[in-house]
């Protein structure tokens, strides 16, 4: 598994941070139990968020070979055409 970029911890961090205490504040709950159900529904929103965050893409550049451009090439080469004789008639 990737290492989790910046981005990803900057959001998922904020995120358990700010639902946690938008959570306990509309809750207005004071017991262990409801505390705990916030911090772990708040954990598992962060982790949904980091995981969603786009990881950019490492560029990859295709670097032919001259071997595989010239086989890759058409071949373009006109061959030599033979001479032809020919009778020409002059007209008198």
């Amino acid at each position: 598994m990737p290492r989790p970029t910046a981005a990803q911890l900057a959001y998922g961090s904020f995120t358990v941070i700010f639902s946690t205490l938008a959570m306990l504040l509309l809750s207005q709950t004071s017991s262990g139990l409801g505390i705990a159900v916030i911090a772990v529904s708040a954990l598992a929103l962060g982790l949904l968020v980091a995981m969603t965050v786009p990881i950019p893409k490492s560029r990859v550049v295709a670097v032919q070979k001259p071997a595989e451009v010239a086989a890759a090439a058409p071949a373009t080469a006109e061959e030599p055409v033979a001479a032809v004789a020919t009778s020409s008639r002059k007209a008198a």
